[in-house]
């Protein structure tokens, strides 16, 4: 008789640590530093005496903070340089728009944080009160933090292995005094590692109510966007939908449109219908989307009657819509 070697289950993707070996078992798992995988792991000992199966001390903090933001949305890219943080600013500042709605964005893309130049407060600095870290405010309703008001200098490079990160993150959601919020922007880096492990694990209890996935035309990117909602459906985040950004270039003298990136394979259109995600809209290039970038300004007020800001307010509308928010 030929012995069969059962498979070893697949670990819960927020069980295993930051700066866990190749094939860790995860720490939820009966064999959390028994494993051959576990030797020589500078987490052996506490997985094998079962410490490391107990509740992130700081889960109760986080859950305490975040009872007064009714939605929290993760924007995601599984590429880089899609316009991920442009997104997410214009969101912000439509949200804001309304004045009635109190908007927070947390950039924890730690790595690369774009968000405060992008919204033009980049040169302002973190303070501390009795009640925690106060976010910095691009106006009256719209607060934001990010680890780029923290560094010396915008020259400085963040070397930091994953538990450094997920320590940052954990202080963002539980020592940020964001007070009473009616949307959550978070603004992630590319891909699937520490930083989105970290925020799903710590909101866990707290709910997160959807993604929105961005992606350019191009198969180089689409690939990285199927792993991304491949990602979020493992660890039960909802998909609000897909925006396809850089679709496109319409001149803004005559109007035409051309096909700047030509979607090969049929686009994020096609991505969608094929995952089986709603498919929010595609926002066309326009160079001053970029110089709003690098000014710090809301390229929606500058320029509203822009192709882009149009695709940008249908694709808010659309999400407002789905999140019955409209």
């Amino acid at each position: 008789m030929i012995a069969v070697q059962q498979a070893a289950p697949t670990p819960d993707p927020l069980s295993v640590p930051a700066n866990a070996p190749e094939h860790c078992p995860g720490t939820e798992s009966e064999l959390a530093g028994k494993a051959d995988a576990c030797a020589g792991c500078a987490n052996q000992e506490i997985c094998a005496s079962g410490e490391a199966r107990g509740p992130d001390p700081a889960l109760p903090l986080v859950r305490q903070r975040m009872a007064s933001v009714k939605r929290k949305i993760l924007v995601l890219s599984g590429k880089g340089g899609v316009g991920k943080s442009t997104f997410t600013a214009q969101l912000g500042w439509a949200f804001a728009a309304d004045e009635q709605l109190q908007t927070g964005i947390m950039d924890v893309d730690i790595c690369g944080p774009s968000i405060p130049t992008i919204l033009g407060i980049a040169s302002e600095q973190v303070h501390a009160s009795s009640s925690g870290w106060s976010p910095v405010y691009v106006q009256d309703n719209l607060g934001v933090m990010s680890v780029g008001f923290m560094l010396p200098s915008s020259k400085d490079a963040i070397m930091w292995r994953g538990p450094k990160k997920n320590g940052l993150i954990s202080q963002f959601l539980k020592d940020v005094d964001w007070g009473d919020l009616d949307y959550l922007v978070i603004d992630t880096p590319p891909g699937t590692s520490d930083e989105h492990l970290s925020i799903v694990q710590y909101l866990k209890e707290s709910g997160i109510d959807g993604a929105v996935v961005i992606t350019t035309p191009q198969e180089v990117a689409l690939q990285d966007v199927r792993r991304e909602i491949d990602f979020c459906r493992k660890v039960g985040i909802r998909v609000l939908g897909l925006v396809e950004n850089m679709s496109g270039f319409v001149c803004p003298n005559c109007k035409n449109e051309s096909q700047i990136f030509k979607p090969s394979t049929g686009g994020g259109r096609r991505l969608a219908q094929d995952m089986n995600v709603e498919f929010l809209g595609a926002v066309p290039l326009d160079p001053r989307i970029g110089k709003s970038a690098d000014y710090g300004v809301s390229f929606l007020d500058e320029y509203p009657d822009s192709p882009a800001s149009i695709a940008y307010l249908d694709i808010i509308d659309k999400i407002k819509e789905i999140l019955g928010d409209a």
